[in-house]
């Protein structure tokens, strides 16, 4: 299985400058449930923004840059040879940006998305999810509170 995790605003924003836009203690909490013991597949700019490699994950980061080296992290060229270096794990994550999220669509099974509830200014987003090709199976929502400052819904899709 290969899934899809992200957190993007109605307007399908995710970030900013290199971060979130949004503070969601559940949602991180829900990514590191779902993403733990397994391969998460990202860009560079998603590693960078990173302070330090995730806990009990095994990192690895799509560049074009021949020469670039991340410590804690294996580095690739596509989609593919991250894919085939995760073959064996039962569940590999996309994990980011946006770039990233268009090239794994042609790839993934399920998407995990946590909808946030509002537009927000970003210069990175998640890909439109087309309808003929994914169907939404689950949706949980939860209200705006005292920890968190917006309301926002994880929605699961299955390719169909």
């Amino acid at each position: 299985m290969i899934t899809m995790i992200a957190a993007a605003g109605e307007n399908n924003a995710l970030g900013k400058d290199g971060d979130l836009v949004w503070h969601l203690p559940d949602d991180f909490k829900r990514f590191k449930k779902l993403t733990t013991g397994h391969h998460i597949i990202m860009g560079r700019k998603t590693w960078e923004s990173f302070p330090r490699p995730l806990p009990n994950r095994t990192h690895l980061i799509i560049t074009r840059n021949r020469d670039f080296k991340a410590e804690g992290a294996i580095v690739v060229h596509s989609m593919e040879d991250a894919l085939a270096y995760a073959k064996d794990d039962e569940n590999t994550f996309i994990i980011g940006g946006g770039e990233i999220y268009k090239m794994g669509l042609d790839y993934a099974s399920h998407i995990e998305l946590t909808r946030v509830h509002g537009t927000f200014e970003a210069d990175a987003f998640f890909p439109e999810i087309p309808d003929d090709t994914w169907e939404l199976v689950g949706s949980e929502t939860h209200d705006k509170d005292d920890r968190h400052n917006y309301a926002f819904t994880y929605e699961t899709y299955r390719k169909r």
